[in-house]
């Protein structure tokens, strides 16, 4: 694409269509740039867009558009095409900085976001003069630059936030710091400086208090792995000027909106962070400043309203205590008796209390809400601090807490019982302070782990809990319902079993509750409750305690599907898998109506995929249906294909791209259901699944691969005889997949079953050339992944073709190839193989090499016989070889550059793991002994006397071993 005028016009008129509610325009406009995008100055072109339109709107489409082309394209995937010329990276880096510096700020954090994205690839290495670029703008006054500096620095510097300690990461913070902390220390004190000047001037304010916010974030990034030398010789700096600003107070900067956090709140929340990283992880260097911290964050505390606005700020200045006051040689802060009463009076009790915003949030944006609260999502919560707060002070001072607090649960409690409808909230608070107070250490998969001995959960769940799930109305005080439902679920292993059981039909009869909070709720504990383990391994609750509640707990929960609010409710497509799960075959006679109401459900969202967990959850619960009904009766298969075919060509003929691996893995689980020949209906679609636009996307190749594989487990003889013409496809297939170091084992998998199932005749022609690709790739890039399904295959070649047939092959592509490859691969590489499967196939290959190949006693191949036999014994007695050579520690098989559909294993479309010698052999090492017995029949004398000169003892001890256990004896 050139840079011309009609270029920039066509590019303008369909990033427009992009942004049109139709999706009839909106999808051939997006597939249309997605087309163009590997073209040479598509990005330059986007960028002269952003910088010279007209329209605002077209400039921030032309940002946003260029960031996800960085996103998808920059990094360099090897064996994938790099979709950006060298040239375009050069002409990209060159530009964007200025180009940034000088947009708007809503395009500015576009670029800011893509310069920090090539950055993540290139910096340092191939983008040395980033930073210097950088600094250099510092320089020039101008506050808009300035930040613009700030907000690219901080997407970039962020990761070593969260980047694993290595050797390459402290040189580039080295070099970070080295150009980069005194400037940004001068521009902190200068910036501290203007603010004062300009302490009357709002306008002026706002924008150098943005600038504060983005250097104390970079302060944090730039100190989190270690305490650089800079920083701790200029920590006076710092502190001083951190600390004033904790105590400032402008009256300029204070915002009306009780929502919106304003820049002071923003910048105070930040510095409690900044003091929280130092108390925790520098404690020694950071004593001195340590007690006027604590103090002004305590001042901070009791000072600060309820408003939304100081959520931030308060959980993170409730974080500091709670990071402060776990460490031991602060404990003499706390110790008074009058502190910590006054801590809980003043911090943690007022922060615990439901507020009029939080009742907002639960009626009226529940999702955001159940995100928070049991997800434990990054936002932070007030309560969640709170509570934080108490876990921590309960580490050194369990007792005297937890009396102060056991006196407000109970005027809590006693409030609420004056007037329940009135008083409510003052229960809430007290569940609240029960659960924080109980928790010691907690878990996603587990709940509770660990709880405070002090208080005594079974008699607050009969007394305080049970009453409120059990009274008549389900909608009833939704809050107090949602929080006794939350305690079940987080206390599930310390309430005893029968109470658990007395709560399931309870929580049932919630999942018809209006309030999406509730039957959300519910149907989570359900599900956490489903998963329990008890002893020897089964469920915790079983499918006969279930009988009684199958029907009205099904028809419940697809009921709270069509509640408002919860049609893609990932808690209750989760919670239907896992009672499918449980109850097997109890739901046999509900599969009817819940097949179809899945498929309606799968067509509905199939227009619009949304909601990536809800999705999978559902294929999950399809997997589910036909694999129980299935089981008890195969003939049912029919039915499921007639139900899901409909959407599922719907779905492929649409592109849905997110389902189409679903799709596969459903269809390969039934075909895999079949006993006899392949239906007709899969046949027809066996073409349309080798077009190479189906193996493009990276996301579908292990799923399409399992269906091929299904195709050739059931139909080998139908597509020999039938779709002949179709052979050289599927070895188009296999040939892209060997080229490539991330899918070459799916390439394998896929040789591996041409080879079990089709017959020999149909693929005779083919065969020699599949070795040379083979060889090819072993020439040019030998891995150990690639070796270990190289080894593999040829035994499976040898167990299906004989090991004649294998020698024949390899000598007829290069005189004496067989030897080379005995000698170079075979033999010291077999202990490598992993897998029991995959193990045996090499035993029982290696063994028909020793004992069924001619050449191998007559020929200068016999030089190779005892070694060879050594290396199986080996493979059987010696531990696995896992080590892998240094260059290739990166490769990442599942490693798919960001975007594209990313390849979701379904659990429940499981596959069986197939053993293709399972019939014929049994203990490969016996059969080792029968071979090498039969052999010897065959030639006496010669198996002993190659035995006894090379064999070193310690195998040949082995063997004895074997020859025993199989009774018989070499002649």
């Amino acid at each position: 694409m050139e840079l011309s005028d009609a270029n920039l016009q066509t590019l303008t008129e369909y990033l427009k269509k992009t942004l049109d509610p139709d999706p009839a325009i909106r999808r051939p406009a997006e597939k249309f740039l997605e087309s163009v995008e590997g073209s040479q100055n598509y990005p330059l072109l986007l960028l002269t867009l952003l910088e010279k339109s007209q329209e605002n709107v077209i400039k921030v489409c032309a940002s946003v558009t260029f960031k996800n082309y960085i996103k998808r394209n920059w990094r360099i995937v090897e064996d994938e095409l790099n979709k950006i010329c060298e040239s375009d990276r050069i002409a990209i880096k060159a530009n964007i900085v200025p180009l940034m510096l000088s947009s708007p700020e809503q395009i500015q954090k576009q670029l800011s976001d893509a310069i920090s994205i090539i950055g993540r690839e290139d910096f340092p290495q191939k983008w040395p003069d980033l930073l210097t670029e950088m600094v250099n703008r510092f320089q020039s006054g101008d506050f808009h630059v300035i930040n613009g500096v700030l907000r690219t620095a901080h997407s970039l510097f962020k990761r070593y936030r969260h980047e694993f300690k290595s050797n390459e990461l402290w040189t580039e913070i080295k070099l970070v710091l080295d150009a980069f902390a005194l400037p940004l220390t001068n521009l902190f004190k200068a910036t501290i400086e203007l603010c004062s000047t300009h302490a009357n001037d709002a306008s002026a304010l706002k924008v150098l208090f943005s600038s504060l916010i983005l250097i104390a974030k970079l302060f944090y990034s730039l100190n989190f792995q270690d305490l650089p030398e800079f920083f701790e010789d200029n920590m006076e700096t710092w502190m001083t000027n951190f600390h004033s600003l904790l105590t400032l107070d402008n009256k300029l900067l204070q915002t009306d909106d009780e929502e919106e956090a304003g820049l002071l709140e923003l910048l105070k929340s930040q510095i409690c962070d900044n003091a929280a990283l130092y108390a925790q992880k520098y404690d020694e260097e950071f004593q001195p400043y340590l007690p006027r911290f604590v103090t002004a964050i305590w001042n901070l505390l009791v000072t600060t309203g309820q408003e939304v606005k100081y959520d931030l700020l308060v959980s993170n200045a409730i974080q500091f205590l709670a990071s402060v006051c776990e460490r031991p040689h602060y404990k003499h802060l706390f110790e008074d008796q009058n502190t910590l009463t006054s801590i809980c009076e003043k911090v943690i009790v007022p922060n615990m209390e439901f507020r009029a915003a939080d009742e907002e949030a639960f009626e009226d944006n529940s999702e955001e809400y159940i995100r928070r609260d049991l997800e434990g999502s990054d936002i932070d919560t007030r309560r969640r601090a709170a509570c934080d707060l108490v876990r921590g002070l309960c580490k050194f001072f369990e007792g005297p807490v937890t009396g102060i607090f056991s006196g407000y649960v109970n005027s809590m409690l006693q409030e609420y019982a004056k007037n329940p409808s009135v008083n409510w909230k003052h229960k809430d608070a007290a569940i609240y302070l029960v659960t924080s107070l109980a928790s010691k250490a907690q878990t996603q998969k587990h709940g509770i782990t660990q709880a405070n001995e002090l208080v005594n959960l079974t008699e607050f769940f009969v007394n305080h809990i049970q009453p409120d799930l059990k009274s008549a109305s389900v909608n009833e005080f939704p809050v107090l319902k949602a929080d006794g439902i939350k305690y079940i679920m987080i206390f599930r292993n310390q309430v005893p079993k029968e109470q658990l059981l007395v709560s399931i039909p309870l929580l049932i009869n919630h999942l018809q509750a209006e309030s999406i909070v509730v039957h959300t709720y519910a149907a989570h504990a359900l599900e956490r409750l489903f998963t329990m383990r008890g002893t020897n391994n089964t469920t915790l609750i079983t499918a006969a305690e279930m009988a009684p509640f199958v029907e009205v707990l099904l028809t419940n929960l697809f009921k709270a599907l069509t509640l408002p609010g919860s049609s893609e409710n990932e808690y209750i497509m989760k919670a239907i898998m896992r009672s499918f799960s449980l109850l097997q075959e109890s739901i046999i006679p509900y599969i009817p109506s819940v097949i179809t109401q899945l498929t309606q459900k799968l067509l509905a969202v199939s227009k619009n995929p949304s909601k990536p967990h809800f999705n999978h959850y559902m294929f999950e619960s399809i997997c589910l249906s036909i694999r129980i009904t299935c089981k008890a009766n195969p003939d049912a298969v029919g039915s499921f294909e007639e139900a899901l075919f409909m959407v599922f060509t719907e779905i492929l003929q649409n592109d849905v791209q997110e389902f189409i691996p679903y799709v596969f893995q459903v269809m390969s689980l039934l075909l895999e259901m079949h006993k006899n020949e392949i239906p007709s209906s899969y046949m027809a679609l066996f073409p349309h699944l080798l077009q190479p636009v189906l193996w493009e996307r990276t996301g579908n190749i292990p799923p399409l691969v399992r269906l091929l594989q299904a195709y050739l487990e059931r139909g080998a003889n139908t597509i020999a005889s039938a779709a002949a013409d179709k052979i050289p496809g599927l070895l188009g297939v296999f040939q892209k997949l060997i080229a490539s170091k991330a899918n070459d084992h799916q390439g394998f998998y896929l040789l591996n079953s041409i080879i079990e199932h089709m017959p020999p005749a149909s693929v005779d022609q083919y065969r020699k050339q599949i070795f040379i690709l083979l060889f090819q790739r072993l020439q040019n890039s030998k891995t150990t992944k690639f070796i270990k399904s190289f080894l593999v295959f040829i035994n499976l070649y040898c167990i299906k073709y004989g090991a004649l047939a294998l020698q024949e092959i390899f000598d007829s592509i290069q005189p004496k190839m067989f030897g080379m490859v005995l000698e170079k691969i075979i033999i010291p590489e077999i202990q490598k193989v992993s897998g029991q499967v995959e193990k045996k196939i090499c035993a029982v290959g290696i063994t028909k090499i020793l004992t069924e190949c001619p050449p191998m006693m007559d020929t200068e191949y016999t030089k190779l016989w005892t070694p060879l036999l050594q290396a199986l014994i080996g493979l059987f007695e010696l531990p696995e070889d896992d080590t892998i050579p240094d260059e290739e520690h990166f490769i990442d098989i599942e490693d798919t550059p960001g975007y594209q559909t990313a390849f979701s294993q379904l659990a429940f479309a499981g596959k069986k793991e197939h053993d293709p010698v399972g019939q014929m052999v049994n203990n490969p090492r016996i059969h080792l002994a029968q071979s090498l017995h039969k052999l010897s029949t065959a030639c006496p004398g010669r198996v002993p006397s190659m035995l006894s000169t090379s064999l070193n003892a310690e195998a040949l001890q082995y063997l004895q071993g074997y020859l025993q256990a199989a009774s018989v004896t070499l002649l």
